[in-house]
């Protein structure tokens, strides 16, 4: 039991907390469960679990507040599940530190996915081939990031310095949806407006495309339109 991933799951509707606990359990994680946000806040610090699964319409509180009390105690990675489908209630969360945002209904398959990645993103985050001075791969994708490189089935991509830092952005936040504004923020350090945005899905347009990346496929980089980006494979 002790080498498994520990994983919160903060839902207060029975039949989904219990669905969502059976189905990690099944995939070899131990679930620990919590119903509100004053339940949730004590099974974290008792616990201290590797990833945490997050609901929104909790019965006591906003589950923001809690994504806000988890962040400014670490960086333990969020997935929030929420009937929300508003695109903005998706990117305050990510605003707010969330890893990733996935509505319901559904698919099992789906969510396992986003639980192995956020997982994988948080334990290679500090390892030194995701850090500036080491090399990220994905798949036939590689970035050296010393030499600001990069390659794709050995040969190397020609990108410009805009194009580059966008990748490399994505890359050490590999498995995590980032808002426009956090790209936006990284890269350009402005603030996020129309004519940012446009400027950043005109250079992702052209790294998709360097990247023999089709129109429609999601390889490397997926879009989630009105919220932001995520690299992952």
């Amino acid at each position: 039991m002790n080498n498994k991933y520990k994983i919160l799951v903060i839902e207060d509707d029975v039949n989904i907390r219990t669905l969502v606990s059976t189905m990690l359990e099944a995939n070899g994680y131990q679930a620990i469960l919590a119903e509100t946000c004053s339940a949730a806040r004590i099974m974290y610090d008792s616990y201290v679990p590797d990833l945490i699964i997050l609901d929104l319409g909790l019965p006591d509180a906003d589950g923001m507040e809690l994504l806000k009390y988890v962040r400014c105690a670490s960086l333990t990675p969020i997935i929030v599940l929420s009937a929300r489908t508003d695109e903005r209630d998706k990117v305050l969360a990510l605003d707010l530190g969330a890893n990733d945002y996935v509505t319901k209904p559904f698919g099992e398959g789906e969510l396992l996915a986003r639980v192995r990645a956020s997982l994988r993103n948080s334990r290679h985050s500090s390892d030194e081939g995701r850090l500036p001075g080491g090399r990220f791969s994905l798949g036939d994708l590689i970035i050296d990031y010393d030499a600001r490189r990069v390659f794709l089935c050995d040969s190397e991509i020609k990108l410009t310095q805009t194009e580059y830092n966008i990748l490399a952005y994505l890359s050490e936040h590999c498995g995590k949806m980032l808002t426009y504004s956090a790209i936006i923020k990284a890269v350009w350090g402005g603030h996020t407006e129309e004519g940012s945005i446009k400027k950043l899905q005109v250079n992702m347009a052209n790294i998709r495309k360097k990247l023999g990346i089709k129109p429609g496929e999601a390889k490397y980089i997926i879009n989630e339109l009105g919220v932001g980006y995520r690299m992952d494979g």
